[in-house]
């Protein structure tokens, strides 16, 4: 599961780089506005957060309890 965070993070920052291009050349980029760049970079982040917070669930909170 960490791994799946960690690949939902790494996008999450590709579509930032991609809302700030987009930003930068004057709100367009491949068709898309940069809106739709940013809202895709905060969708995946809170996806990764959801995905880490679903990992401990069911573990003991403490080790060796």
């Amino acid at each position: 599961m960490e791994n799946v965070a960690k690949g939902l993070v790494a996008l999450a920052v590709l579509s930032f780089i991609g809302a700030v291009l987009a930003g930068l050349m004057g709100g367009v980029l491949m068709g898309f506005p940069a809106e739709s760049f940013s809202r895709a970079c905060s969708n995946l982040a809170l996806i990764a957060i959801a995905v880490m917070l679903m990992r401990g669930k069911g573990q003991a909170a403490t080790p060796g309890v």
